[in-house]
C-alpha cells in the first residue's frame, strides 16, 4: 500500500515536471537581442545575441553576417527596431539590414558616402525614423582637414531622409553642398527626440528638433558641439551662437528622452559634462558640473526612462553609474554595493548599450578583450551588478553595441 502511494506521489511529482517544463518552454525567455560590430576583420562582422531576461547572459544566435564593408565603427537603429544601419569607415559607405522577427540580420541596401563625406565616424537616426545623419572626419574629395584651410578645413554633416521600408534617399542639400561643414576630429551625432511632426507641437519645454555633433581641435586643445535646428525635411540651419565650448576632447554623447538635457564624455580631463538645452537651441552647461567619470570616458548612454546615465571608462576598464535628477538634469554617482561608482569590464570598454525592452541591464563592447560584458541595473538606484557568467566572446575588435527588444519582433516577453 505504501508502495503504490509512494508510486502516485512519484506519477503526480513527474507530471508536475513536466507541466513546468512545457510552462518554460512555452514562455520566452529572452527579452532583447544584442548586435555587436567588429571591427577587426575585412569585411567587419556582424553578431547577434539573445539576452536572458533573468540573467542577462548573452547568447549567440545565427551566424555571423558581414558588415558589408571595411570596419564598421558606429551602428544605429530606427524607431520601430526592423532596420539596423552600420557605418563602415574605411570602405566610407552605409549599410542597411533589416531585422527580422527571429532577430536575425539580412542586408538590403548599401550606400556609398563618398558625396558626403569621407572616413565616417558615427551615425544616428531621428526618433520618428524619417531622417538619418551622418558624420565624416572629411569633407567630400578630402584625407585631412586643416580648420584654417580654404577647402577641406574640417568634417561633414550629411542628412539622409529615411523611407517606411527603412531604404535612405538622396541626402539633403545643403545650397551647393551636399552637407553641413563641422569643426575638425568630428566624434559623435545625436539629434533630440522630440520635435513638430505634421504640424503637431512638441512637448511642453522641449524645442523641437536639434541635431548636435562634438568635435575637437588637438592644436587649440579646446572641444566643441556644433548646434543646428532642423525642419520636418531636414534641412538644417547652424544655430546662431554655435559652436559652443565642450571640454579639451569630447568623445560620446547622449540626450534625455525628453530633450531637455544634453550629456558629452570629456576623454582627456575624464569627466561628464552636461546641458541644459535651451529655447534658442544653444546650451547652456549645468552649473554644478562638470561631473568625475573613470579615466579615458570613452561612450555614454541613458536607460530609457531617462533617470540613469552610464559611461565606458577605456583606461580603467570599467562603467561609472549616475542617478539623474529629473528637474535638473544633474548626474550624481551611484554607488555600489562595494562602495565604488565603477563597475569592472573586461579590456577597453569602447561602447555601451542599455537594453530597450525593460531597461534592465547594461551592455558593453569591450575592444582589446574581444567580449561583452553584461550588468544588471537596480531599478531603484541605478547601481550596477555583474553577470557572473560574462565576459561573452565576441566578433573580434569591438567597436559598437545596439539592442532592440523581442517583444517588437512578434514575441510578447514578461518579466518573472
Amino acid at each position: 500500500m505504501k508502495f503504490k502511494k509512494l508510486g502516485q506521489a512519484t506519477l503526480v511529482l513527474a507530471g508536475a515536471f513536466l507541466a513546468a517544463g512545457l510552462f518554460t518552454a512555452c514562455n520566452p525567455v529572452t527579452i532583447d537581442f544584442v548586435y555587436v560590430a567588429g571591427s577587426k576583420a575585412d569585411p567587419g562582422q556582424l553578431e547577434v545575441f539573445e539576452i536572458d531576461r533573468v540573467s542577462g547572459a548573452l547568447s549567440q544566435i545565427g551566424s555571423i553576417v558581414p558588415s558589408g564593408g571595411t570596419k564598421p565603427v558606429s551602428m544605429a537603429i530606427s524607431q520601430l527596431y526592423h532596420n539596423i544601419y552600420v557605418l563602415n569607415q574605411t570602405s566610407n559607405n552605409l549599410v542597411n539590414f533589416y531585422v527580422d522577427n527571429d532577430g536575425l540580420l539580412h542586408q538590403k541596401n548599401s550606400y556609398s558616402l563618398a558625396n558626403v563625406g569621407s572616413s565616417p565616424v558615427s551615425v544616428s537616426t531621428n526618433n520618428a525614423a524619417t531622417l538619418l545623419f551622418v558624420v565624416s572626419n572629411y569633407q567630400p574629395g578630402c584625407t585631412t582637414a586643416i580648420s584654417s584651410a580654404a577647402t577641406c578645413n574640417g568634417g561633414a554633416l550629411a542628412v539622409f531622409p529615411m523611407n517606411s521600408d527603412g531604404s535612405l534617399g538622396n541626402p539633403i542639400q545643403n545650397g551647393n553642398l551636399s552637407y553641413w561643414p563641422v569643426g575638425i576630429n568630428p566624434t559623435s551625432v545625436q539629434a533630440t527626440a522630440n520635435w513638430p511632426v505634421n504640424n503637431v507641437a512638441p512637448l511642453s519645454g522641449t524645442t523641437g528638433l536639434r541635431v548636435f555633433v562634438t568635435t575637437y581641435d588637438p592644436t587649440a586643445g579646446l572641444g566643441y558641439i556644433y548646434s543646428f535646428s532642423s525642419t520636418t525635411a531636414g534641412v538644417l540651419t547652424p544655430v546662431n551662437g554655435s559652436p559652443e565650448l565642450a571640454g579639451v576632447k569630447p568623445s560620446g554623447m547622449v540626450i534625455d528622452p525628453t530633450s531637455r538635457f544634453v550629456y558629452v564624455t570629456d576623454f582627456a580631463q575624464n569627466e561628464l559634462i552636461a546641458y541644459t538645452i535651451q529655447s534658442d537651441g544653444l546650451l547652456l552647461p549645468l552649473i554644478n558640473g562638470p561631473f568625475k567619470t573613470g579615466n579615458e570616458p570613452s561612450a555614454v548612454t541613458m536607460d530609457p526612462r531617462g533617470i540613469f546615465l552610464y559611461v565606458t571608462n577605456e583606461l580603467d576598464n570599467s562603467v561609472s553609474a549616475y542617478a539623474i535628477t529629473l528637474a535638473t538634469g544633474t548626474p550624481t554617482a551611484a554607488i555600489n554595493s562595494t562602495g565604488l561608482q565603477t563597475n569592472a569590464t573586461a579590456t577597453a570598454p569602447v561602447a555601451l548599450v542599455v537594453d530597450p525592452g525593460f531597461g534592465r541591464y547594461v551592455i558593453t563592447a569591450n575592444y582589446l578583450d574581444n567580449s561583452s560584458t553584461t550588468f544588471q541595473i537596480n531599478g531603484s538606484t541605478g547601481t550596477l551588478s555583474p553577470d557572473q557568467n560574462g565576459p561573452y566572446p565576441t566578433v573580434a575588435s569591438p567597436t559598437a553595441v545596439v539592442s532592440i527588444p523581442r517583444g517588437n519582433h512578434a514575441i510578447q516577453v514578461n518579466q518573472p
